[in-house]
């Protein structure tokens, strides 16, 4: 039997190797088929091609060479010892000059590389799949996203985690696509087939010879193969030469959809928690710890983008007496963001300029133009006003963005989406590339669509009596459903267009969009932007002087600070403005909208108007002014202050005559709008019957109203009809489902922004509690309420703390 080699220091592996293979009588062949090992690789290790091959492989060996375990150790311990430089990276020189291969280590992975696990994860199921597998070729993966989300940190992660199931070594390739002169494939092939033990004058000339030969030389091989900074499709496509047993990562900015039988990872920003632990690895977890809020809104002012994280943390590192606040302070300047995201030869700016210098120059117009957008979310439609192009030329304007990874599309067809600090990006280059009368008309455009295509859309939300054609905007609706998905997706947008709008001093456009707004802001959207866009449209209409205008204002004003923020005087005093303004210019309509908003904000706020024939004032003015939706409406609130005072019989009968009108047929199509209010009647109606003890039919109209809110998609109908559901529960002594129906009633309000009613719903939940005999529960609720109860207005909280705090008392 022959001895292994005496001399382990001077031994080489492919000597131990072909000693052990003679010893058990074995051919290469015999041994490749015992073990599982290609004959290739046997043939690479014991010509020292492969001087280092993985632990697996060597165990896999093991047992045809029948070796001891001191042999096996000895022979993984020599293996280790070539393995100090495990991969090949190859840099390829220009076209036309040789550069001999560099070869060294992969290069170092981070030790803090956070937040890609599950990237990682769909790249170690990929080289799963080679294991016994029956590919022709290998797998090819493609790591895109926007510059700056770590895809070669990932790609060099994923070569060292994956070492082991690529026996046959790495191969790293950089590319240099970002470049003014991405390296030339057959130069890239050159270095590999050197690499690959192929001497110089046997490369082939021909770029398809080249990457035949890599193929036939990688065809047994399991080896992971690493094309860094890919350029396009084009440059990758002669370098896919993994056999069967390889596994390709490509990285890249553009997304390569043309290559064939890839699999993709788009890489996106951090979720902030792991933005944190990547800030936290390098300035230390106590500084983040000590100043956690400016922690946050450090990684948020970073768009939590892994390169910017850095920077930012090693300008921290390096200034360890600074607080994190200091650099949060600098980042909040828009303006200079950017610049302040550079450390040493980092730098975010001219990152993005890299793929900025990449589009065509249309392309380039509209990704300065879009930074106009108010929002980072915008439609196509959006992008078709700001570039003055046709549809489908737009179109591909935005693929070309998509595909360079500086645009992402959105959940939602034919929306896109900016990472923040491209949109600051952008807009810096809009600023030093365009004239300022050009980014003038451009903005205006936009924000005359917006606001145009807004009003058309609150159009659809009128009540039957009331509707009006809306005109035709550069945008069509799939009727309600769709005008009301637009104004919510978009409301950001259009909000931000109408002040600016108004800014500008085009009144009558905001005018127009407040009123048609009012119906659907009963419907969707949150207390703040209803106060801003009527708030808005009163300064407008003291602006140009309409009475008329500025009474209809007043008037929406005082429903939202009543009904959705709570602010009763202040609803009180507005509509008493509204009032006076009405009757100055003699409009019978707004007088009787504003007594109606009056009394509203009062019972509100526990205050029962007298005498009682104000309401039969109410509904004569209405009558007068031949507007039966307004009279019964009016009716309603008689019926609503009967029913506060204790008149419950007088009450049922004005609300069965108002019900019986708002379920009638309309002259034209049912409108969202006659729904709702029919819905809110119910509601009322619900109430006083539960005060006259008939509970059941309480609960059947409240649950029909919780439907028809359902339906349509209007929130605060749904929290209302909820609450008003739970009370009528807790009556009937069904706890459990009573404390279900407000615990999604709190959950809503809290939503929409609605203090006034959260308190209220905190109140029951309390009383809730305190029948379960639950005093911890009830004792946390009512704390929750008093917390709320500073957002109100004086003479509210007042009040409420003295209720809460006697509720309290009496409870314990």
């Amino acid at each position: 039997m022959t001895n292994a080699p005496s001399d382990e220091a001077s031994a080489t592996f492919k000597a131990f190797l072909k000693t052990y293979r003679v010893r058990a009588d074995l051919t290469q062949e015999e041994l490749a088929e015992g073990s599982g090992v290609s004959v290739r690789a046997i043939s690479d290790m014991e010509r020292g091609v492969a001087k280092s091959p993985q632990r697996r492989t060597i165990e896999a060996l093991a047992t045809p060479l029948a070796l001891t375990d001191e042999e096996l150790t000895q022979l993984q311990k020599i293996a280790k010892q070539g393995r100090v430089q495990p991969a090949i990276t190859v840099s390829a020189a220009p076209a036309g000059i040789y550069d001999p291969p560099l070869v060294g280590a992969l290069p170092p992975d981070l030790d803090d590389l956070t937040g890609r696990e599950r990237d990682l994860d769909a790249l170690r199921a990929l080289t799963d799949d080679l294991r016994g597998s029956h590919r022709r070729s290998g797998h090819v993966a493609v790591l895109s996203g926007p510059p700056g989300t770590g895809k070669t940190s990932l790609a060099v992660r994923t070569a060292h985690d994956l070492a082991d199931d690529f026996p046959d070594g790495q191969l790293f390739l950089k590319l240099r696509g970002m470049s003014s002169e991405p390296n030339d494939p057959a130069d890239v092939l050159h270095l590999i087939l050197r690499s690959l033990g192929v001497d110089a004058v046997q490369v082939p000339a021909e770029l398809e010879h080249r990457a035949s030969l890599c193929r036939s030389l990688l065809k047994d091989r399991a080896t992971l193969i690493v094309l860094d900074d890919a350029a396009n499709e084009a440059q990758v496509r002669p370098l896919l030469v993994g056999g069967q047993r390889c596994l390709t990562v490509v990285t890249s900015r553009q997304m390569l959809v043309g290559l064939e039988r890839a699999g993709r990872l788009t890489l996106d920003v951090l979720e902030q928690h792991d933005a944190v632990a990547l800030l936290a690895s390098i300035v230390g977890p106590s500084r983040v710890a000590q100043e956690r809020a400016a922690a946050i809104e450090l990684v948020e002012l970073c768009g939590r983008l892994p390169l910017a994280l850095r920077i930012a943390g090693n300008r921290l590192a390096s200034r360890p007496s600074w607080p994190l606040s200091r650099l949060t302070d600098q980042l909040r300047d828009r303006d200079r963001r950017l610049t302040t995201l550079t450390a040493g030869d980092l730098d975010v700016r001219s990152v993005f300029d890299l793929s900025y210098r990449q589009l065509s120059p249309t392309a380039a117009a509209a990704f300065r133009r879009l930074s106009l957008v108010p929002a980072a979310d915008f439609s196509d439609a959006a992008a078709m006003t700001l570039i003055e192009a046709p549809e489908e030329d737009v179109a591909v304007y935005l693929e070309e963005l998509v595909d360079a990874s500086l645009l992402q599309t959105s959940q939602d067809v034919g929306r896109y989406q900016f990472h923040d600090l491209l949109r600051v990006f952008a807009t810096e280059r809009l600023a030093q590339e365009e004239p300022p009368e050009a980014i003038e008309a451009a903005e205006g455009r936009l924000d005359r669509w917006l606001v145009r295509t807004a009003t058309a859309a609150g159009r659809y939300f009128q009540p039957s009596g009331e509707l009006t054609a809306p005109p035709v905007p550069t945008w069509s609706f799939d009727g309600p459903a769709g005008a009301g998905r637009w104004l919510e997706v978009e409301t950001k947008n259009w909000f931000a267009a109408l002040k600016r709008v108004a800014a500008r001093g085009d009144h009558r456009q905001v005018i127009d969009l407040a009123e048609a707004m009012h119906w659907y802001s009963e419907i969707g959207g949150a207390a703040a932007t209803w106060h801003g866009v009527f708030d808005l449209a009163l300064k407008s209409a003291l602006a140009i002087g309409s009475k008329r205008d500025e009474a209809v204002q007043r008037n929406f004003l005082s429903w939202v600070l009543s009904t959705l923020i709570g602010r009763v005087d202040d609803a009180v005093r507005m509509a008493e403005q509204a009032l006076a303004v009405a009757l100055e210019v003699g409009d019978l309509r707004e007088q009787g909208w504003a007594k109606i908003y009056l009394l509203s904000a009062r019972l509100r706020g526990g205050d029962l108007p007298d005498p009682p024939d104000l309401f039969d004032d109410l509904v004569a003015l209405f009558d007068a002014a031949g507007y039966p939706l307004g009279l019964h409406l009016a009716r309603a609130s008689r019926a609503t202050h009967w029913s506060a005072n204790g008149r419950f019989a007088e009450a049922a009968a004005e609300f069965e005559t108002c019900v019986h009108y708002f379920r009638r047929p309309c002259d034209g199509p049912r409108t969202l709008v006659d729904d709702t209010n029919y819905a809110y009647l119910l509601l009322r109606s619900a109430q006083n019957l539960a005060a006259l003890g008939e509970l059941d039919d309480a609960l059947g109209q409240g649950e029909e109203a919780l439907d028809l809110f359902r339906a349509h998609g209007a929130t605060m109908g749904q929290a209302r009809a909820l609450q008003a559901g739970g009370r009528f529960l807790r009556r009937r002594g069904d706890h459990a489902n009573a404390r279900d129906r407000l615990s999604e009633a709190l959950a809503l309000f809290e939503r929409i922004g609605h203090p006034q009613s959260q308190v209220d719903t905190l109140c029951e939940l309390a009383s809730l509690s305190d029948e379960a005999g639950d005093p911890v529960s009830a004792r946390g609720e009512r704390e929750r309420a008093l917390s709320l109860c500073d957002s109100l207005g004086s003479a509210e909280a007042t009040k409420l703390r003295e209720r809460l705090t006697t509720e309290r008392l009496n409870a314990s």
